[in-house]
């Protein structure tokens, strides 16, 4: 009862910035998920909203983080557009074994590396996990601007470990978005492979 309290509380209590952030956000993965490149134009107004509401909260890092997806979204845009191939439109690829390792040893490594940091120079919380998702994060988004088709499996298990993490902080309706993430994700690696298999491979 009191996780139910908590969603109808924290709806009731999201300002009318947030839930667009929120709106725009969730619109972002549907459209990736369906291969369109309206998720950048979905991306730039949920990131620019973020913007906005981490400056009102004080959340500076977080702030730093969101111009980061700044970023990748104008670069994710660009590049979908302008794959600099003969085909007219970025084709999903698949990443290497070797590559996956590669990317895995990183992102490990860069996890711990932050993980430490905080320890020592922070009052955080769950330290690892949130540098886990952090770190993950920044590197999976770059798999989408490439359209990497495995970018949906990383984001199925940075997003599910979101909601441990949210859900022990007990902020429940960022639980329970991240929870709807995991779904969408889910759908959009199936979407994707389907169309790999259908037009690309």
């Amino acid at each position: 009862m009191d996780i139910l309290k908590e969603l109808y509380y924290g709806l009731l209590n999201m300002g009318w910035l947030e839930g667009l952030g929120v709106f725009f956000g969730i619109l972002y993965i549907y459209f990736a998920a369906k291969e369109m490149i309206w998720c950048w134009y979905a991306s730039l107004v949920s990131v620019s909203i973020y913007l906005v509401i981490c400056y009102q909260v004080q959340l500076y890092a977080e702030m730093g983080l969101n111009f980061y997806y700044l970023g990748t979204t104008i670069y994710g845009w660009w590049h979908w557009r302008n794959p600099n191939r003969k085909e007219k439109e970025l084709p999903i690829s698949k990443m290497k074994l070797k590559e996956h390792g590669l990317f895995i040893i990183t992102g490990i490594l860069f996890t711990f590396g932050l993980g430490y940091f905080l320890i020592e120079n922070t009052d955080a919380q769950l330290p690892y996990l949130d540098s886990f998702t952090t770190v993950f994060s920044v590197l999976t988004t770059l798999l989408v601007t490439r359209k990497v088709l495995e970018n949906w499996l990383y984001w199925i298990i940075i997003d599910a470990v979101a909601v441990y993490i949210y859900f022990q902080r007990e902020l429940f309706l960022t639980s329970l978005l991240m929870a709807a993430y995991v779904i969408i994700a889910a759908v959009g690696y199936f979407n994707w492979r389907r169309l790999y298999h259908t037009k690309y491979a």
